[in-house]
């Protein structure tokens, strides 16, 4: 993937989407059928990441097997909501609209009237954002336990490498079919298997709260993100290199290797003592 230069080119050729997207598809039915599962519960937002993986669950295993869940919030852009609905209909998938806004509430209210609601910053948008994330999460394991399904993760690399999901939230799932995929690649993949052009090409958004984008919190465009990313994880080069090699800002790479180092705790098995005798 680096050229004589060493200049990252993460795209996939031809032969490659292909083999991608048939191992992803075995991965997902392989997932299913080794858990004894009946199906799939995938949450919906109208973004990139869950469409493509959508599409594939949809493949691998069939819509009457593959269950979809949009819960809005009032952060939740109307639109990016109008095209999760779209997304299942599209895929003649069953769905539920489940909006959790009430549930937050009544997290935030209970919290607030306790003795801890002077002490804590219940207010801040980053706090409530990962509340919200949990909250589907329990809502998809809700569906998934009473129907006997698995809940399908919509994460990609690049994400997991730099932490940016919620820990028992939107990380909170039983298999993760593009976790290997940095984010050009998903775009690149959901092109190639026909993803419409509106999802590929739309602001990338956790819709945490609002106002919110991907590449406005992490202060760089995921194309670059990805680079550095590829560039410190896989090939090992120094801040140094990365920055002269990319011409980009020294404080952007600093700024991805401090996000992969402070999210090492998402990535692991909560850790216990290695020794109690």
């Amino acid at each position: 993937m680096l050229s004589g230069e060493r200049v990252p080119n993460l795209e996939l050729e031809e032969g490659e989407l292909a083999r991608v997207e048939e191992n992803i598809k075995k991965f997902i039915r392989k997932s299913v059928d080794e858990a004894g599962m009946d199906g799939l519960v995938i949450g919906l937002s109208g973004g990139i990441d869950s469409t493509l993986t959508a599409y594939l669950a949809v493949d691998a295993i069939g819509a009457d097997r593959t269950y979809g869940v949009i819960m809005p919030s009032k952060v939740n852009k109307e639109e990016n909501m109008h095209d999760a609905v779209q997304v299942a209909k599209d895929l003649e998938m069953d769905y539920s609209v489940i909006g959790i806004e009430s549930i937050v509430e009544e997290v935030e209210g209970v919290v607030g009237r306790s003795g801890l609601g002077g002490k804590l910053n219940i207010e801040s948008d980053k706090v409530t954002g990962n509340l919200s994330g949990r909250i589907r999460a329990v809502i998809l394991y809700r569906i998934a336990n009473s129907s006997n399904a698995m809940v399908i993760g919509t994460g990609n690399k690049t994400e997991a490498l730099i932490g940016y999901f919620t820990k028992y939230g939107d990380g909170a799932v039983d298999c993760h079919p593009i976790g290997n995929l940095y984010k050009c690649q998903v775009r690149q993949l959901a092109n190639w298997i026909g993803v419409p052009e509106k999802y590929i090409t739309k602001a990338p958004t956790a819709g945490l709260w609002e106002g919110q984008t991907d590449e406005k919190e992490l202060g760089m465009d995921y194309d670059t993100l990805d680079s550095i990313l590829f560039l410190l994880e896989e090939e090992g080069l120094s801040l140094i290199e990365i920055q002269d090699l990319l011409q980009v800002d020294k404080k952007q790479v600093h700024r991805v290797e401090q996000l992969h180092k402070e999210s090492e705790h998402k990535r692991i098995v909560p850790p216990s003592p290695e020794k109690l005798f």
